[in-house]
């Protein structure tokens, strides 16, 4: 039985239809079977008959079974966060702090990670205890020694942030505090000392001036003491010459000093003010 040529192209174009299909099908397959992981990160594989399996997947190309299984990818590196909490100190003063937090997991425990905590682990668990953690340690310090013991707070802070999270497989690298604000009663009390602290000063260096002007007196009492009695000393011994002389001297100086200024006018001593005026004639 012969077929039509409008038969056998179309059972060629079935056919090549079909190739072309199954060609495909493999090549999604094949693309399916792999999965790269970059670097920095790591992958754990869900199977939909096991779940999650045990073993995880570091950077390059793996193989797993498609459309049964699926990677899960996890930024291993170190990444900071930052967790704001309100406590209270150990003498009642409310304290502000921001913590940065660097922190990743452990690799051999992501797929432990994924099936008890998921795949956003760090934002579930970190804020959480990172928050008891500040309150217990802020509570055994007083506000000011959170400013001036400030590597032992955040020493502490680590320490016991790193105990806490390593029940939670996740390792803290570091923490520091990057803001630190109190309550306004604090802030209020803090300005009032150091305003009290500049009027002690004050108050110290007016003392001190005080008593240098008291001893600069003292002194120049003495001297003028100890002047007057040479003078007189001398006086006893020479006779009034020698305050003659210094009152003349000193009438000179006045007599010069008064010469310098043209607004000067001398008077005569008879207190006859009109010199050269005549007296007017009688008619």
């Amino acid at each position: 039985m012969s077929l039509s040529k409008g038969e056998l192209a179309g059972r060629f174009l079935g056919r090549c239809i079909f190739t072309g299909f199954g060609i495909a099908l493999g090549c999604a397959t094949i693309a399916k079977s792999f999965f790269l992981v970059n670097g920095g990160h790591c992958a754990v594989v869900f199977d939909r008959f096991r779940g999650v399996i045990d073993d995880t997947s570091g950077e390059g190309l793996h193989l797993l079974i498609p459309w049964i299984q699926r990677p899960v990818f996890f930024n291993i590196r170190t990444r900071p966060h930052a967790i704001s909490s309100v406590s209270g100190t150990k003498d009642l003063q409310t304290v502000n702090v921001t913590l940065r937090i660097l922190s990743c997991p452990e690799v051999i425990f992501l797929p432990r990670i994924l099936r008890e905590l998921g795949k956003n682990y760090d934002d579930i668990i970190l804020p959480s205890i990172a928050k008891e953690v500040l309150k217990s340690v802020v509570a055994q310090f007083n506000a000011e020694e959170i400013v001036t013991k400030y590597y032992d707070v955040t020493d502490m802070l680590q320490e016991k942030l790193n105990n806490k999270s390593r029940a939670f497989n996740i390792l803290v690298d570091d923490v520091s505090i990057t803001h630190l604000s109190f309550g306004e009663e604090f802030s209020k009390a803090v300005e009032q000392k150091q305003v009290a602290q500049q009027e002690a000063e004050r108050s110290k260096l007016m003392v001190s001036k005080s008593e240098y002007e008291s001893k600069a007196a003292i002194v120049k009492a003495e001297g003028e003491s100890e002047c007057a009695k040479l003078i007189s000393e001398a006086t006893e011994a020479s006779g009034t010459g020698l305050i003659e002389l210094r009152k003349i001297e000193a009438a000179k100086e006045n007599a010069q000093v008064l010469c310098s200024h043209g607004t000067v006018m001398y008077l005569p001593s008879n207190n006859n003010v009109l010199i050269d005026v005549k007296p007017p004639c009688k008619s």
